[in-house]
């Protein structure tokens, strides 16, 4: 096959190819594994980044995205506003404390109103007086100008703003945004050099030409960090009763992403214990990075577990994970 070494000499592969690739069912997925491994070894060697998120504000949404437990349509169990300032900058010791290199500040909402952008801002700033090698990643929603450069200029080095989705399938996934506003919002941030951190999550009923759609419109927006989340159903939502996924089958999304974005930080995020299972690990040899802890409303498992999956694969975790590096 040596796709590996065919992308290492400069070629990039067309969406047929990866298309074809994706989907011949006479291509073993521990092959692509392994292609997807010599690109992940070649850039980022054995390290593996950590993520830890915040869940800042919850439940109080008036979007109806069909995979979310807090969207308008769901009678959300756990729903307040902002958290205090304090509990944020407790988060960020506590993401210090553990060597996480990057902590997440997550709000539910369509998007946050300037008061919070201050609120955050601020808040944001006492972080980095006090961990000032921390990598703060803002996930607060759709944003305009003015809010991103407030957000840059208090010292946010990455905003998560997910595709979620192809563009094909986004109205089956939600219909109160439209995919044009998502990108829109990737794109603001990164002319106020914040880091573009965008990702999708599988799993949703979307089709095999979906996903490679949502892996080149990634490489397209040029993100830096591409979360990788596998649809953990919630009872209730849309998609609450969808169960297409494999250990396999996410192995083999792994391999196309890290394939079609292979300089890209892969991270393995929500859904991957109920998801990935006994894999776990082997995902490692393609994604780079993790999310360590609880999600937004469901639980990950103990920082232990991931620390000895690391160790016991013979990665190591990335301590350098600086703001300098972005």
């Amino acid at each position: 096959m040596k796709i590996a070494s065919r992308i290492l000499e400069g070629e990039s592969l067309t969406k047929e190819e990866a298309l074809a690739l994706y989907t011949n069912e006479t291509i073993d997925t521990l092959d692509l594994v392994h292609e997807a491994y010599q690109l992940r070894k070649h850039y980022y060697g054995h390290k593996v980044k950590l993520n830890m998120i915040l869940n800042a504000k919850s439940g109080i949404c008036p979007e109806d995205c069909g995979y979310c437990g807090q969207s308008r349509d769901m009678k959300v169990k756990t729903r307040y506003g902002l958290v205090s300032q304090e509990k944020i900058t407790e988060g960020a010791s506590v993401a210090h404390e553990n060597n996480i290199g990057t902590y997440c500040i997550v709000m539910s909402g369509r998007g946050p109103s300037n008061r919070e952008v201050d609120y955050i801002a601020d808040t944001v700033k006492d972080i980095k007086q006090m961990h000032p090698q921390l990598k703060i990643c803002a996930c607060l929603g759709i944003a305009n100008d003015d809010q991103a450069e407030k957000l840059k200029n208090a010292g946010v080095d990455r905003y998560n703003h997910n595709l979620n989705t192809s563009e094909n399938y986004h109205s089956t996934v939600v219909s109160t945004h439209t995919y044009e506003q998502r990108v829109e919002t990737v794109e603001t941030m990164k002319k106020h050099q914040i880091s573009p951190c965008s990702g999708v999550i599988c799993g949703m009923g979307e089709t095999s030409q979906d996903r490679i759609d949502m892996a080149f419109a990634l490489k397209e927006i040029d993100a830096d960090s591409i979360p990788i989340n596998f649809l953990h159903p919630i009872k209730g939502t849309k998609f609450g009763d969808m169960d297409e996924l494999t250990p396999m089958k996410c192995l083999r999304i792994l391999a196309l992403f890290r394939i079609v974005n292979p300089t890209k930080e892969i991270r393995i995020a929500g859904g991957r214990e109920v998801n990935l299972k006994a894999l776990q690990s082997t995902s490692l040899m393609i994604a780079n990075s993790i999310f360590v802890g609880d999600y937004l409303i469901t639980g990950g498992q103990p920082n232990k577990m991931d620390f000895d999956m690391i160790s016991d694969m013979g990665f190591e975790i990335d301590y350098g994970n600086l703001v300098s590096e972005i």
